[in-house]
Protein backbone atom coordinates (compact mmCIF):
# COMPACT_ATOMS: atom_id res chain seq x y z
CA UNK A 1 0.00 0.00 0.00
CA UNK A 2 1.28 3.74 -0.82
CA UNK A 3 -0.35 6.25 1.10
CA UNK A 4 -0.16 10.09 0.94
CA UNK A 5 0.92 11.43 4.06
CA UNK A 6 0.89 15.70 4.37
CA UNK A 7 2.53 17.73 6.62
CA UNK A 8 5.05 14.69 7.30
CA UNK A 9 7.67 17.71 8.40
CA UNK A 10 5.74 19.07 11.40
CA UNK A 11 5.21 17.86 14.55
CA UNK A 12 2.48 15.08 14.66
CA UNK A 13 3.20 14.18 11.03
CA UNK A 14 6.77 13.85 11.37
CA UNK A 15 5.79 11.42 15.05
CA UNK A 16 3.92 9.82 12.83
CA UNK A 17 5.98 8.70 9.78
CA UNK A 18 8.06 7.15 12.04
CA UNK A 19 5.26 4.92 13.82
CA UNK A 20 3.78 3.71 10.86
CA UNK A 21 6.80 3.10 9.13
CA UNK A 22 7.77 0.66 12.10
CA UNK A 23 4.73 -1.29 12.51
CA UNK A 24 3.98 -1.92 8.57
CA UNK A 25 7.12 -2.99 7.05
CA UNK A 26 5.59 -3.53 3.57
CA UNK A 27 4.02 -0.18 3.18
CA UNK A 28 5.14 2.92 1.43
CA UNK A 29 4.47 6.64 2.74
CA UNK A 30 4.86 9.52 -0.14
CA UNK A 31 5.18 12.56 2.25
CA UNK A 32 4.31 16.22 0.86
CA UNK A 33 4.86 19.10 2.96
CA UNK A 34 5.26 22.64 2.16
CA UNK A 35 7.91 23.57 4.84
CA UNK A 36 6.48 26.54 5.78
CA UNK A 37 8.39 28.27 9.17
CA UNK A 38 6.87 24.94 11.55
CA UNK A 39 7.82 22.15 9.08
CA UNK A 40 11.35 20.85 9.37
CA UNK A 41 12.99 18.19 7.50
CA UNK A 42 15.46 17.19 10.42
CA UNK A 43 12.26 16.53 12.41
CA UNK A 44 12.71 13.15 9.98
CA UNK A 45 16.68 12.46 9.60
CA UNK A 46 16.49 9.29 12.37
CA UNK A 47 14.50 7.36 10.03
CA UNK A 48 16.22 3.62 9.41
CA UNK A 49 17.80 3.29 5.98
CA UNK A 50 15.53 0.23 5.51
CA UNK A 51 12.57 3.02 6.37
CA UNK A 52 14.23 5.97 4.32
CA UNK A 53 13.62 3.53 1.24
CA UNK A 54 9.72 3.47 2.07
CA UNK A 55 9.55 7.22 2.33
CA UNK A 56 9.10 9.93 -0.62
CA UNK A 57 9.44 13.09 0.23
CA UNK A 58 7.59 16.13 -1.92
CA UNK A 59 8.36 19.83 -1.02
CA UNK A 60 4.77 21.32 -2.17
CA UNK A 61 1.36 22.75 -1.16
CA UNK A 62 -1.97 20.62 -0.80
CA UNK A 63 -3.63 23.20 -2.97
CA UNK A 64 -1.41 22.59 -5.18
CA UNK A 65 -3.80 20.24 -7.43
CA UNK A 66 -1.61 19.52 -10.23
CA UNK A 67 1.22 18.11 -8.11
CA UNK A 68 -1.53 16.02 -6.07
CA UNK A 69 -2.43 14.15 -9.29
CA UNK A 70 1.21 14.15 -10.56
CA UNK A 71 1.53 12.14 -7.12
CA UNK A 72 -1.98 10.01 -7.91
CA UNK A 73 -0.40 9.19 -10.96
CA UNK A 74 3.15 8.72 -10.01
CA UNK A 75 2.61 6.48 -7.49
CA UNK A 76 -0.47 5.05 -6.94
CA UNK A 77 -1.85 6.42 -4.01
CA UNK A 78 -4.44 4.31 -1.99
CA UNK A 79 -5.16 6.68 1.09
CA UNK A 80 -4.72 10.04 2.11
CA UNK A 81 -4.22 11.28 5.67
CA UNK A 82 -4.17 14.90 6.18
CA UNK A 83 -2.07 16.51 9.01
CA UNK A 84 -0.93 19.65 6.77
CA UNK A 85 -2.76 22.59 8.37
CA UNK A 86 -2.05 26.06 9.88
CA UNK A 87 -2.72 24.93 13.45
CA UNK A 88 -1.63 27.86 15.47
CA UNK A 89 -4.02 30.68 17.24
CA UNK A 90 -2.29 33.37 17.63
CA UNK A 91 -0.83 33.28 14.12
CA UNK A 92 -4.70 33.01 12.76
CA UNK A 93 -5.65 35.94 14.67
CA UNK A 94 -2.99 38.09 12.92
CA UNK A 95 -4.19 36.82 9.40
CA UNK A 96 -6.67 34.91 9.56
CA UNK A 97 -6.89 34.26 5.49
CA UNK A 98 -3.74 32.11 5.16
CA UNK A 99 -5.80 29.78 7.66
CA UNK A 100 -8.72 29.55 5.07
CA UNK A 101 -6.71 28.84 1.97
CA UNK A 102 -5.08 26.19 3.54
CA UNK A 103 -6.94 24.43 6.15
CA UNK A 104 -10.25 24.77 3.73
CA UNK A 105 -9.35 25.05 0.28
CA UNK A 106 -5.86 22.82 0.78
CA UNK A 107 -8.63 20.10 2.25
CA UNK A 108 -11.01 20.34 -0.63
CA UNK A 109 -7.97 19.88 -3.04
CA UNK A 110 -6.64 16.47 -1.73
CA UNK A 111 -10.35 15.73 -1.66
CA UNK A 112 -10.95 16.54 -5.16
CA UNK A 113 -8.25 14.34 -6.40
CA UNK A 114 -9.22 11.53 -4.51
CA UNK A 115 -12.44 11.75 -6.18
CA UNK A 116 -11.21 12.28 -9.73
CA UNK A 117 -8.86 9.23 -9.62
CA UNK A 118 -11.83 6.88 -7.89
CA UNK A 119 -14.23 7.77 -10.76
CA UNK A 120 -10.96 7.18 -13.46
CA UNK A 121 -10.43 3.67 -12.04
CA UNK A 122 -12.98 2.37 -10.26
CA UNK A 123 -10.90 -1.21 -10.53
CA UNK A 124 -8.06 0.01 -8.76
CA UNK A 125 -10.31 1.87 -6.34
CA UNK A 126 -13.40 0.08 -6.16
CA UNK A 127 -13.82 1.34 -2.44
CA UNK A 128 -12.88 4.11 -2.62
CA UNK A 129 -9.56 6.42 -1.59
CA UNK A 130 -9.43 6.31 2.28
CA UNK A 131 -9.19 9.93 3.68
CA UNK A 132 -8.86 10.74 7.06
CA UNK A 133 -8.72 14.02 8.09
CA UNK A 134 -6.78 14.67 11.64
CA UNK A 135 -8.47 17.45 13.09
CA UNK A 136 -8.87 19.49 16.41
CA UNK A 137 -10.97 19.51 19.44
CA UNK A 138 -10.88 23.16 19.56
CA UNK A 139 -13.76 22.88 16.61
CA UNK A 140 -16.41 22.01 19.66
CA UNK A 141 -15.51 26.18 20.95
CA UNK A 142 -15.19 26.21 24.95
CA UNK A 143 -16.68 24.03 27.33
CA UNK A 144 -17.64 24.92 31.34
CA UNK A 145 -15.96 23.34 34.96
CA UNK A 146 -18.12 20.10 33.89
CA UNK A 147 -19.04 17.73 30.76
CA UNK A 148 -16.82 16.74 27.96
CA UNK A 149 -16.84 17.02 24.45
CA UNK A 150 -18.71 14.00 22.13
CA UNK A 151 -19.04 13.52 18.65
CA UNK A 152 -22.55 15.03 18.64
CA UNK A 153 -21.32 18.41 20.41
CA UNK A 154 -22.58 20.62 18.16
CA UNK A 155 -19.49 22.49 16.02
CA UNK A 156 -18.80 26.45 17.87
CA UNK A 157 -15.46 27.37 17.20
CA UNK A 158 -14.12 30.82 18.07
CA UNK A 159 -10.91 31.66 16.53
CA UNK A 160 -10.04 31.79 13.05
CA UNK A 161 -8.06 28.31 13.03
CA UNK A 162 -10.72 26.67 14.79
CA UNK A 163 -12.87 27.76 12.14
CA UNK A 164 -11.14 26.96 9.24
CA UNK A 165 -10.54 23.43 10.62
CA UNK A 166 -14.70 22.75 11.24
CA UNK A 167 -14.88 24.26 7.69
CA UNK A 168 -12.87 21.65 6.46
CA UNK A 169 -14.42 19.22 8.38
CA UNK A 170 -17.76 19.53 6.88
CA UNK A 171 -16.21 19.57 3.49
CA UNK A 172 -15.00 15.99 4.50
CA UNK A 173 -18.14 15.36 5.43
CA UNK A 174 -20.32 16.60 2.56
CA UNK A 175 -17.52 14.39 0.00
CA UNK A 176 -18.91 11.32 2.06
CA UNK A 177 -22.67 12.17 2.05
CA UNK A 178 -22.30 13.58 -1.76
CA UNK A 179 -20.44 11.15 -3.19
CA UNK A 180 -19.91 8.11 -1.00
CA UNK A 181 -16.34 8.68 -0.25
CA UNK A 182 -14.63 6.76 2.46
CA UNK A 183 -13.80 9.20 4.62
CA UNK A 184 -12.97 9.69 8.63
CA UNK A 185 -12.06 12.45 10.76
CA UNK A 186 -10.34 12.45 14.23
CA UNK A 187 -10.73 15.35 16.68
CA UNK A 188 -8.02 15.48 19.43
CA UNK A 189 -7.08 17.46 22.25
CA UNK A 190 -4.04 18.82 22.75
CA UNK A 191 -0.60 16.94 21.52
CA UNK A 192 2.63 17.16 23.36
CA UNK A 193 6.15 15.36 22.74
CA UNK A 194 9.40 15.06 20.68
CA UNK A 195 9.78 17.76 17.55
CA UNK A 196 6.75 19.88 18.47
CA UNK A 197 7.31 23.66 16.88
CA UNK A 198 8.68 25.80 20.23
CA UNK A 199 5.63 28.94 19.55
CA UNK A 200 3.62 25.93 21.35
CA UNK A 201 2.87 25.75 24.88
CA UNK A 202 5.25 23.28 26.73
CA UNK A 203 8.46 23.18 24.13
CA UNK A 204 8.05 27.68 24.97
CA UNK A 205 8.32 26.85 28.10
CA UNK A 206 10.86 24.73 28.22
CA UNK A 207 13.09 26.53 26.02
CA UNK A 208 12.45 29.86 27.78
CA UNK A 209 13.50 28.41 31.25
CA UNK A 210 16.61 26.92 29.87
CA UNK A 211 18.01 30.34 29.03
CA UNK A 212 16.16 31.54 32.30
CA UNK A 213 13.75 33.87 29.86
CA UNK A 214 10.52 34.96 30.84
CA UNK A 215 7.51 32.43 30.66
CA UNK A 216 4.95 34.08 29.61
CA UNK A 217 1.68 33.02 30.69
CA UNK A 218 -2.14 34.14 28.91
CA UNK A 219 -4.33 35.81 31.44
CA UNK A 220 -4.33 34.11 34.76
CA UNK A 221 -3.35 30.59 33.69
CA UNK A 222 -6.22 28.57 34.49
CA UNK A 223 -7.21 27.83 31.03
CA UNK A 224 -8.00 23.91 30.99
CA UNK A 225 -6.60 21.97 28.40
CA UNK A 226 -6.81 17.60 27.78
CA UNK A 227 -3.44 16.68 27.29
CA UNK A 228 -2.10 13.59 25.27
CA UNK A 229 1.24 12.66 24.32
CA UNK A 230 1.93 12.07 20.59
CA UNK A 231 2.93 8.44 19.60
CA UNK A 232 -0.89 8.01 21.45
CA UNK A 233 -2.49 10.14 19.11
CA UNK A 234 -0.29 8.18 16.42
CA UNK A 235 -1.92 5.10 17.37
CA UNK A 236 -5.30 6.32 17.45
CA UNK A 237 -5.34 7.75 13.80
CA UNK A 238 -3.68 4.47 12.74
CA UNK A 239 -6.61 2.42 13.80
CA UNK A 240 -9.08 4.58 12.81
CA UNK A 241 -7.44 4.66 8.78
CA UNK A 242 -7.39 1.01 9.02
CA UNK A 243 -10.41 -0.10 11.04
CA UNK A 244 -13.21 3.51 11.41
CA UNK A 245 -16.63 2.62 10.12
CA UNK A 246 -16.85 5.00 6.57
CA UNK A 247 -18.09 8.76 7.47
CA UNK A 248 -17.80 8.69 11.55
CA UNK A 249 -15.68 11.02 13.42
CA UNK A 250 -13.84 10.03 16.50
CA UNK A 251 -12.47 11.98 19.64
CA UNK A 252 -9.68 11.41 20.54
CA UNK A 253 -8.68 11.81 24.52
CA UNK A 254 -6.80 11.48 27.35
CA UNK A 255 -8.31 12.54 30.14
CA UNK A 256 -5.36 14.06 31.58
CA UNK A 257 -7.08 17.99 31.73
CA UNK A 258 -4.96 20.31 33.19
CA UNK A 259 -4.51 24.25 34.15
CA UNK A 260 -1.71 25.87 31.77
CA UNK A 261 -0.36 27.24 34.84
CA UNK A 262 -0.31 23.55 36.52
CA UNK A 263 1.76 22.93 33.37
CA UNK A 264 4.33 25.61 33.84
CA UNK A 265 5.07 24.93 37.49
CA UNK A 266 5.20 21.04 36.65
CA UNK A 267 8.06 22.23 33.68
CA UNK A 268 9.56 24.67 36.23
CA UNK A 269 10.05 21.71 38.57
CA UNK A 270 11.48 18.92 36.82
CA UNK A 271 13.83 21.17 34.85
CA UNK A 272 15.20 22.50 38.19
CA UNK A 273 15.42 18.92 39.18
CA UNK A 274 17.25 17.57 36.26
CA UNK A 275 19.51 20.22 35.68
CA UNK A 276 20.27 21.39 38.97
CA UNK A 277 19.70 25.21 37.34
CA UNK A 278 18.20 26.97 40.48
CA UNK A 279 17.60 29.96 38.24
CA UNK A 280 14.84 27.87 37.02
CA UNK A 281 12.06 28.80 39.31
CA UNK A 282 8.91 30.51 39.24
CA UNK A 283 9.73 33.83 39.50
CA UNK A 284 10.47 33.60 35.39
CA UNK A 285 6.37 33.77 35.56
CA UNK A 286 4.91 36.58 33.42
CA UNK A 287 1.17 36.99 33.25
CA UNK A 288 0.66 38.37 29.89
CA UNK A 289 -2.38 40.48 28.19
CA UNK A 290 -4.82 36.95 27.29
CA UNK A 291 -5.77 35.94 23.81
CA UNK A 292 -8.53 37.22 21.99
CA UNK A 293 -11.77 34.60 22.00
CA UNK A 294 -9.80 32.45 24.46
CA UNK A 295 -11.45 29.07 24.98
CA UNK A 296 -11.76 28.45 28.66
CA UNK A 297 -11.72 24.38 29.00
CA UNK A 298 -11.68 21.40 26.71
CA UNK A 299 -12.23 17.86 27.59
CA UNK A 300 -12.75 15.07 25.26
CA UNK A 301 -14.84 11.93 25.75
CA UNK A 302 -12.94 9.06 24.10
CA UNK A 303 -15.62 6.66 24.91
CA UNK A 304 -16.68 5.89 21.65
CA UNK A 305 -13.08 5.35 19.39
CA UNK A 306 -12.80 2.65 23.00
CA UNK A 307 -15.71 0.22 22.56
CA UNK A 308 -14.99 0.52 18.89
CA UNK A 309 -11.58 -0.16 17.97
CA UNK A 310 -9.86 -0.88 21.23
CA UNK A 311 -7.88 2.55 21.81
CA UNK A 312 -6.66 3.85 24.95
CA UNK A 313 -3.72 6.14 25.66
CA UNK A 314 -0.60 4.28 27.14
CA UNK A 315 0.69 7.59 28.37
CA UNK A 316 -0.35 9.11 31.30
CA UNK A 317 1.01 13.30 31.68
CA UNK A 318 3.62 12.50 34.23
CA UNK A 319 5.42 10.40 32.75
CA UNK A 320 4.94 11.96 28.85
CA UNK A 321 6.22 15.58 30.49
CA UNK A 322 8.85 13.82 31.87
CA UNK A 323 9.63 12.09 28.68
CA UNK A 324 9.00 15.20 27.10
CA UNK A 325 11.36 17.50 28.96
CA UNK A 326 14.29 14.68 28.44
CA UNK A 327 13.69 14.74 24.74
CA UNK A 328 14.47 18.63 24.47
CA UNK A 329 17.19 18.54 27.06
CA UNK A 330 18.88 16.01 24.42
CA UNK A 331 18.10 17.79 20.94
CA UNK A 332 18.98 21.56 22.35
CA UNK A 333 20.29 22.02 19.18
CA UNK A 334 17.73 21.02 17.36
CA UNK A 335 15.55 23.76 18.98
CA UNK A 336 18.47 26.48 18.18
CA UNK A 337 18.33 25.79 14.60
CA UNK A 338 14.82 25.36 14.89
CA UNK A 339 13.94 29.03 16.47
CA UNK A 340 14.33 31.58 12.96
CA UNK A 341 14.18 35.18 12.86
CA UNK A 342 10.67 35.08 12.13
CA UNK A 343 9.65 33.10 14.94
CA UNK A 344 11.27 35.66 17.56
CA UNK A 345 10.05 38.43 15.59
CA UNK A 346 6.16 36.75 15.91
CA UNK A 347 7.05 36.37 19.63
CA UNK A 348 7.66 40.06 20.17
CA UNK A 349 4.42 40.52 18.62
CA UNK A 350 2.45 38.58 20.80
CA UNK A 351 3.84 38.68 24.21
CA UNK A 352 5.40 41.77 24.54
CA UNK A 353 2.79 43.12 26.98
CA UNK A 354 2.14 42.85 30.42
CA UNK A 355 -1.25 41.53 31.82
Amino acid sequence: MNILVTGVAGFIGSNFVYYYLEKYKDRKIIGLDKLTYAGNLENLEKLTPEQKERFVFIKGDIKNQELIEYIFETYKIEGIINFAAESHVDRSIHDPQIFLKTNVIGTQTLLNVAKKYWEIDTQKYKDGVKFLQVSTDEVYGSLGPTGYFTEKTPLDPHSPYSASKASADLIVKAYHDTYKMPTNITRCSNNYGPYQFPEKLIPLMINNALNHKELPVYGDGKQIRDWLYVTDHCRAIDLVFENGRTGEVYNIGGHNEKENIYIVKKIIEILREKTGDKEINEKLIKHVKDRLGHDRRYGIDPTKIKEELGWEPEIMFDEGIEKTIEWYLENQDWMKRVISGEYLEFYEKNYGGTK
